[in-house]
């Protein structure tokens, strides 16, 4: 079985740059890491492998920096990758992210199925994944959180919704977005993190893709345009009490006493 998994780096911390222009987060030498969700799809894809057999590659959109999480991916038991590098593909908001990777896929060849993690952390939309499959005119489930069965001709998961867990067969080709309960991620291995440091990882340009039209990839083919953002504030100060613990009992006791508690 040909397996290919979709992750992503996404930054480190909250305190990332905005470009003040474009309004999109600045990813060049930022602190950043693998995407929490795509650990549990890689874990996902490692174990059907261990029962199928078969190859489970790693796809990713970034600057030059993503390829770290792609050889993350190596020491966890991938066996290749491909990174999609391009500054014109660059402010894509979902629709283009998920356009760009699917012609990336489209260069890599077919596989049986892709998987995704449910959601980034750095945009929580929890879009691109299907949207994938739309352009790849591809059968997809979300939210899975258990895998019930594998056959030949497809796989039976458990979908969590809102009020229910929905079993569903989806036939292969197909793609599914996992969640994070649907197994617990292995640690990467120093061991073959050795072994594949120099493995040669495949970076495709706007100029490897079929679609070239440079309308149709970063901000030029994003239809949401960000009007602001920024980071969240955050309060590095800590409480300093220049008070005894005495009267600081006192003050408490005597507030419970006002309010009739003692």
């Amino acid at each position: 079985m040909k397996i290919l998994v979709c992750i992503k780096q996404v930054p480190d911390s909250n305190k990332v740059e905005v470009d003040p222009v474009t309004g999109v987060l600045k990813r060049d030498g930022a602190a950043s890491k693998m995407n929490p969700y795509d650990l549990y799809a890689i874990e996902t894809a490692l174990r059907i492998k261990e029962k199928t057999g078969g190859l489970v590659d790693v796809i990713s959109m970034g600057p030059p920096q993503a390829m770290q999480v792609i050889k993350e991916a190596f020491s966890m038991g991938a066996d290749h990758g491909t990174l999609l590098s391009d500054r014109r593909f660059g402010g894509a908001d979902v629709l283009a992210t998920s356009y760009t990777l699917a012609q990336g896929i489209k260069e890599m060849g077919e596989y049986d199925l892709i998987l995704c993690g449910k959601q980034t952390t750095d945009g929580d939309t929890a879009q691109v994944g299907p949207e994938i499959a739309e352009w790849l005119n591809l059968p997809s489930v979300s939210n899975i959180v258990r895998i019930r069965k594998l056959e030949e001709d497809g796989i039976t998961v458990d979908m969590d919704l809102p009020d229910e867990v929905e079993v569903a067969k989806v036939k292969f080709p197909c793609l599914l977005a996992v969640d994070k309960d649907i197994f617990q991620p292995r640690l990467p291995s120093y061991v073959k993190k050795l072994k594949t440091k120099d493995r040669k990882i495949q970076v495709l340009t706007l100029d490897d893709m079929k679609d070239k039209d440079e309308m149709n990839y970063g901000l030029n083919g994003s239809p949401t345009q960000v009007q602001k953002i920024f980071p969240p504030e955050t309060n590095d100060k800590k409480e300093v009490w220049d008070e005894s613990g005495e009267v600081l009992a006192k003050k408490l006791y005597d507030k419970m006493e006002e309010l009739k508690f003692v």
